[in-house]
């Protein structure tokens, strides 16, 4: 199959969208030598998305560029976001705000890690994000709590923009395309071949490089690891937004279910925010061996599922794999007991 379009037709196509400036690009592409090793089997590279660099980076600032572009654009005034207390979208969120002078208003959970400002929750009140906490059970009911959040600050007199929301998503995936490009070009700079990708996705990353990866025609398998369950079909919702990005730029490709393989096994026992035995140990043996640090909500999970895949032969000795490192460093210190204990 060729490529539907070159890396240099990919990014004049998405350059006509809004887009906020925010990180430092391209990221690094680093060759894990005594990771390799102490696995035994394929070359494991690292897609320094930790080095995006604002505010201790991570994947959200990919997105971020194009979903503040969206609000900022419809002349919003303060940009809404919401998620639990020590959220990574939130962190950079603020942090994107101040950068291009928007107020911002985060909708975050009273949970467990809601009573002590560290982590994230720290770097939020630095950048000076207004923050009201909720009692929610879930992601989806602090989605409802942003709409109340909306409907008080436009009584206020104010024009609030929600960013994390379904018509923005596709906007925010482009953000991932454009790593496939980057990834593309850096590994036919180093002579080499990428045979699967592992990342930690639920929203839109995933969707992004899934994008980038067929127009481009890459031939990656893509392997995401969902760190929360959702209420509905993830392979649906990353279908719409697949079927979005297409749709924004004109081109005329489909996507199917067969297209997305995302693992929902590594989310632990008790479940989203919380560390997991596996991610803890995944964690320690990336640090120890290559000094890199993960968080332990998100990218370590992720990481654990890449190891677990290359003990059970899912991904082959002699493959080059990429682990996409999405970030979130931050949240060790809100984690320290957990991760000490």
């Amino acid at each position: 199959m060729a490529p539907l379009l070159s890396c240099a037709e990919l990014r004049v196509s998405v350059s006509r969208l809004p887009r906020a400036p925010l990180g430092h690009f391209p990221t690094p592409l680093d060759f894990c030598s005594r990771l390799t090793d102490a696995l035994g089997g394929p070359r494991i590279f690292i897609k320094r998305d930790d080095c995006t660099g604002l505010a201790f980076g991570g994947n959200k600032v990919r997105q971020l560029e194009f979903t503040i572009a969206q609000g900022i654009r419809q002349g919003a005034d303060i940009l809404v976001g919401g998620a639990t207390s020590q959220s990574n979208h939130a962190r950079q969120l603020a942090a994107a705000c101040a950068r291009h002078g928007v107020d911002c208003a985060l909708v975050l959970m009273r949970d467990e890690k809601h009573t002590t400002i560290h982590g994230n929750l720290l770097i939020d009140e630095l950048m000076g994000a207004r923050i009201e906490f909720v009692d929610a059970d879930s992601l989806e009911e602090v989605d409802d709590a942003q709409q109340d959040l909306v409907h008080n600050l436009r009584s206020e007199g104010r024009r609030p923009f929600v960013v994390t929301q379904p018509s923005t998503r596709h906007f925010g995936a482009m953000g991932y395309a454009l790593c496939m490009a980057e990834l593309h070009d850096q590994a036919a700079r180093l002579g080499e071949r990428i045979d699967t990708l592992v990342v930690c996705s639920a929203s839109t990353t995933q969707p992004g490089l899934i994008f980038g990866n067929r127009l481009l025609d890459m031939g990656v398998r893509i392997i995401g690891v969902t760190p929360i369950h959702w209420s509905y079909d993830l392979k649906d919702a990353f279908q719409d937004v697949l079927q979005r990005m297409a749709e924004t730029i004109e081109l005329d490709v489909a996507f199917s279910a067969d297209d997305i393989i995302n693992l929902g096994s590594y989310v632990g026992p008790e479940g989203f925010g919380s560390c997991s035995p596996e991610g803890n140990e995944a964690l320690n043996l990336l640090a120890r061996t290559e000094g890199i640090l993960l968080d332990p909500i998100y990218s370590a999970k992720s990481f654990a599922g890449l190891v677990d895949l290359v003990e059970k032969g899912e991904i082959g000795p002699d493959e080059n794999v990429v682990f996409l490192h999405t970030g979130g460093t931050p949240t060790l210190f809100a984690y320290a007991d957990e991760l000490r204990g």
